[in-house]
């Protein structure tokens, strides 16, 4: 091991983080940086920061350390979902793992003979490290169970509650999520629309439970704004032949309509809206559009959620390409622009993105073998003649050897977890957490290859390829070339966590923007839940599960690593909790659903850990020890079978005696008529659709149509008519129609006729 290399590193990375940590606790107080570092308190607490100059606020501080370390789990679980429990707890279920496997190391230095201390204190420490991953995962499968029985609407529905309250208190309005199924592949009848279709099929084999249902519209930006206008254009048109005024007065931007501006619509008083109401005419002329438009998707509401489960996990026809049913995501979960997939394509999408993720991972090895050899001077100094003076300083060589392999490999990597977020949009996801889900295991698998596979069978892709076809000898191969790669792990921890996890807070993404911003002289509604920022767990769960593994095996022959792991996941610790509490917006979340990544991850890592340990006892020649070591696998394998028999499923279904009791429970206090109701305005693909939802609902008690009217436009095409919009509404409507005139002069479009 090159310590001086090693050192040089460590001291690079410290100075790093303590001027970022200084310079974090200084920008956090400035109040020109309030919206990037506490939008989430700008949009759930409305925080407001006018303090003029203080000294204080140029002073780095440590409060907000306290503050982090002092908050409960509870208000982390109201603020941030189960997801941010579940990750949290990861970091403190690592760093006990590893402060267990520190203290087991300290006993194994001072005993002379190693295979005696692997009979007794690895079976302890077996026992203690399943105890402990049983123990958690047994707790968030009951906090999911309870999240679940409360049913709150959104992940952040508790953020308003008191600090001292219990995140499964009194439970929001239902989780629309839980009465609703996504059909997808909906055959196509001649002479009918998908609408007409999904209407006969679930009034005749449901008919005691079916509410009614939402089709789902191809979407994208042009054709939204090109549709939405257009239906808004044909229902004006009518009111125009009807003799409204409609006079426009000039302007410097059309309206599209008759050469007027975009805001030259007479705001109508309420007698005239009830006019037009009694005049307007029926929507038969929109069932052409309607039936172009739409996919062969829909979303299909239930009267209970017991009945919306049931016909989720049935199949609905002797072909199961046909009628496919799931559960729905939550609204804000929904990624729309999937929805349309065909169903029969989605496994040829997942055969090629599984083949294009293969592909990467192997193209990746030409940075990786960049990487060690700058980690191998001999033959860099071999290879490249010229740099032989240069790489004679001592200083340059410890920079060279100890510093920049880890910096050069964390830029590469930080092209990862965006391509992979692309692959699994690819993949045909219907929702967005299941989206990050799927690209977390794709960064794990990938970081797991290149950051330690690759790393420590450092060579030609040749010699990789033997070391993986002779499947007895990678235990002694293992054990041979973990050693030598120590010092890289070591650094790597340095700098992919230390110096990583401070520039994580101080968000110099965030920060850029913000000063782009303002050169620009433009303001952003920083109050709005799309600027925030959502959680990215599909890069932190993956580093925190490699940083596990490389703590497990090379902790077998290489114990020095464990002391920079275990400050890493203290840092992280605070860190995450004060992101959690201040910047992070819960969007969405999946209940837990990453956990049972972090115990598949970590069962792995012990058993190659093990395996390690059987390849070090090969090379000593200690049978005896061998043979306690091959018990320790084999338990290991058996009680993750064990865990996922009996937690797995837990975080993939839900159960029928909650969702029964649920039922029960809001009937008898009658919420189940009032949620059916509104249950229809829940779901809005289009963001046009969706202010005017918001604009029908607050309006509801001036609304002159009858129900039955209402419920068809909901369902059809998710407007109401233009009579029974307000002046509010009127105005949002025109701000659209704005848009896409100047969307079309740029674009140069035809205006629809």
């Amino acid at each position: 091991m090159f310590i001086s290399a090693l050192l040089t590193s460590a001291g690079i990375n410290i100075a790093v983080c303590v001027v970022l940590l200084s310079l974090y606790s200084i920008l956090r107080k400035q109040p020109g940086n309030i919206g990037v570092y506490f939008g989430r308190k700008l949009i759930q607490e409305h925080l407001k920061r006018t303090d003029p100059f203080w000294f204080e606020r140029f002073v780095p501080s440590p409060r907000w350390i306290a503050t982090a370390w002092s908050t409960s789990e509870d208000e982390i679980l109201a603020i941030g979902g189960l997801d941010a429990v579940a990750f949290l707890r990861l970091l403190v279920f690592s760093y006990y793992l590893h402060v267990s496997c520190a203290s087991i190391e300290l006993l194994w230095a001072t005993d002379d003979t190693q295979a005696n201390t692997i009979r007794v204190t690895g079976c302890v420490y077996h026992y203690k490290r399943s105890r402990r991953i049983k123990m958690e995962y047994k707790s968030l499968a009951r906090m999911r169970l309870a999240q679940i029985a409360k049913d709150p609407a959104n992940p952040s529905h508790f953020a308003k509650a008191p600090p001292n309250s219990s995140h499964f208190g009194e439970a929001a309005s239902p989780n629309p999520s839980h009465f609703t199924v996504l059909v997808r592949s909906i055959p196509w009848l001649p002479g009918k629309t998908y609408s007409d279709t999904v209407t006969d099929f679930f009034t005749n084999y449901y008919a005691s439970s079916y509410l009614s249902h939402q089709m789902v519209y191809r979407s994208g930006t042009v054709q939204k704004l090109m549709s939405d206008a257009e239906k808004v254009y044909k229902g004006i048109s009518h009111f125009a032949s009807a003799s409204i005024d409609l006079s426009c007065q000039p302007s410097f931007v059309r309206c599209g309509l008759c050469g007027g501006t975009a805001h030259s619509f007479k705001m109508l008083s309420r007698n005239e809206s009830i006019i037009i109401e009694e005049n307007k005419p029926g929507l038969a002329h929109l069932d052409s559009t309607r039936s172009r438009e739409e996919c062969a998707a829909a979303l299909v509401f239930f009267k209970t959620r017991y009945a919306a489960f049931v016909v989720s996990k049935v199949l609905q026809s002797s072909n199961p390409m046909i009628w496919v049913t799931d559960l729905a995501p939550e609204p804000q979960d929904v990624y729309w622009s999937n929805l349309c997939i065909p169903y029969r394509q989605l496994w040829i999408r997942k055969i090629l993105t599984l083949l294009a993720t293969t592909v990467f991972m192997f193209l990746f090895l030409v940075p990786v073998t960049l990487v060690q050899g700058l980690s191998q001077l001999d033959k860099l100094q071999q290879t490249f003649g010229f740099l032989k003076g240069l790489l004679e300083t001592r200083y340059v060589r410890q920079l060279v050897t100890g510093y920049l392999p880890s910096v050069i490999l964390m830029l590469f990597l930080y092209s990862v977890p965006p391509l992979m977020m692309l692959f699994s949009a690819m993949e045909g996801s219907i929702s967005r957490s299941a989206r990050k889900k799927s690209a977390c295991i794709k960064v794990l698998y990938f970081t797991i290859w290149n950051v330690f596979f690759v790393n420590v069978f450092s060579g030609s892709v040749i010699s990789q390829i033997h070391v993986i076809t002779s499947v007895k000898d990678i235990p002694t191969q293992l054990a041979k070339a973990v050693p030598q790669q120590a010092t890289f792990f070591i650094t790597y921890v340095l700098t992919s966590g230390w110096a990583s996890i401070c520039t994580e807070i101080v968000q110099p993404f965030g920060l850029l923007c913000n000063i782009f911003y303002k050169f620009k002289q433009q303001t952003r509604n920083i109050h709005h839940p799309d600027c925030a920022l959502s959680f990215p767990y599909h890069t932190e769960v993956p580093r925190v599960l490699l940083f596990g593994l490389l703590g497990f095996t090379s902790a077998i022959l290489e114990p020095l690593i464990l002391p920079f792991l275990l400050v890493y996941f203290f840092i992280a610790y605070i860190v995450y909790r004060n992101q959690f509490l201040n910047v992070y917006f819960a969007k969405y979340e999946t209940g837990g659903q990453y956990w049972p990544i972090v115990h598949n991850a970590t069962i792995f890592s012990l058993v190659l850990a093990q395996i390690i340990a059987l390849g070090v006892f090969g090379l000593k020649k200690s049978t005896v020890a061998s043979g306690f070591t091959i018990p320790l696998v084999i338990l290991t394998l058996l009680f993750n079978e064990y865990c996922r028999k009996r937690f797995s499923p837990i975080f993939k279904n839900f159960t029928a005696q909650d969702l029964i009791e649920m039922d029960r429970r809001d009937e008898q206090s009658g919420v189940m008529e009032e949620f059916h109701e509104q249950l229809n305005t829940k779901y809005c693909q289009f963001s046009l659709s969706d202010e005017i939802a918001k604009v029908e609902e607050s309006t509801h008690s001036t609304k002159s149509h009858s129900l039955d009217e209402d419920k068809e436009v909901r369902q059809g095409l998710g407007y109401p008519t233009l009579g029974s919009l307000n002046l509010n509404g009127m105005q949002q409507v025109v701000t659209w129609l704005s848009m896409l005139s100047f969307h079309e002069r740029r674009s140069q479009h035809q205006t629809p006729k």
